[in-house]
């Protein structure tokens, strides 16, 4: 929730979780851009993705987080609440 260019890159890693057409996908290059805690805790994001199969940040119950990052992050974009629902789990 801070400003600084890792808290950017964890937003952009959110969001992309949460419609990663919106948003522009993510960079895994990113994990080594950003510190080692914080890229342990986006490893940790994955792996529950992965368990999780097909299940965005809002349906484990962090609609309200998501809208806040986009807020903080897409303020100039406008937050549906909603994702593209035509996407497949492969």
């Amino acid at each position: 929730m801070g400003d600084t260019g890792q808290s950017s890159r964890v937003a952009n890693f959110l969001l992309a979780w949460y419609n990663a057409t919106e948003n522009g996908g993510w960079d895994p290059a990113d994990l080594w851009t950003v510190d080692g805690e914080i890229a342990n805790d986006m490893v940790t994001v994955i792996r529950l993705i992965r368990q999780r199969r097909g299940k965005y940040p809002d349906d484990l119950g962090f609609r309200r987080e998501i809208g806040r990052i986009w807020e903080l992050w897409r303020g100039d974009q406008m937050f549906e609440g909603t994702r593209t629902e035509n996407r497949e789990v492969c």
